[in-house]
């Protein structure tokens, strides 16, 4: 009896796939962050113009009403 009785079977040692995989998929999340932050910057260019737009508003409609009370004492 010099064979011994069972050999332990290990899987080999198939490291870079899961390496490669894991590398792949942080230059996919990559991209898509850098796709999300460009989007969320023209929202908030759009968001600063409406802002603004509604505060110039403001002021007019304020002007107009303290004219028109101007007027009516």
């Amino acid at each position: 009896m010099t064979a011994p009785r069972r050999r332990l079977v290990r899987p080999t040692a198939s490291r870079p796939e899961p390496d490669l995989q894991r590398q792949r998929q942080l230059q996919r999340l990559r991209a898509r962050l850098e796709r999300e932050r460009a989007a969320l910057a023209r929202w908030q260019q759009r968001l600063r113009r409406a802002f603004n737009t509604v505060e110039k508003l403001h002021r007019s409609l304020a002007s107009l009403e303290r004219r028109i009370a101007r007027i009516r004492e």
